[in-house]
């Protein structure tokens, strides 16, 4: 279900030609690049956070990791990682497909500055066997309203 609510978000932006549909899973970064045939940082992984219980998708490229300083500097807050069982609950979409195309309303969605040095990357597209391909330019539209962050440090 969440990947059909992801292609409908999708193709009203104008990039539901960009879905891949997978047969082997995508549900970690590592599998995602395999299926690919991409290098890991070209995915695009959506961390999902709480912020006074609101919840906020940070997507970086996919070796990164959060820097505990970096995020308390940009959100004045502690880094606190959605529980896996309740991802769904709070985003839409259930981990290994979390992305940000179809979302619960409310949720803010920001691009880590670790995603600038590649031309295209592929988050997901609501499940563990999808992924979008789009330009940086494209992940910005289609993200709509987004900040950019520096949040993230390199694995």
């Amino acid at each position: 279900m969440s990947l059909e609510i992801a292609k409908r978000y999708l193709e009203k932006k104008g990039y539901a030609d960009h879905i891949i549909e997978l047969e082997q899973s995508s549900a970690t970064v590592a599998l995602a690049a395999e299926a690919l045939g991409v290098e890991e940082g070209m995915i695009a992984k959506t961390m999902s956070f709480l912020q006074n219980e609101t919840a906020v998708l940070i997507l970086a490229e996919g070796t990164a990791r959060i820097d505990n300083r970096k995020y308390k500097d940009a959100f004045h807050t502690k880094a606190k990682m959605i529980p896996f069982d309740e991802v769904e609950q709070y985003v839409g979409h259930a981990p290994g497909g979390v992305c940000p195309f179809g979302i619960k309303d409310g949720i803010k969605v920001y691009l880590d500055e670790s995603l600038k040095k590649y031309d295209e990357v592929y988050p997901a597209a609501g499940n563990d066997h999808s992924a979008v391909k789009l330009t940086i330019a494209e992940l910005e539209d289609a993200c709509g309203n987004v900040e950019w962050v520096d949040v993230c440090k390199e694995q």
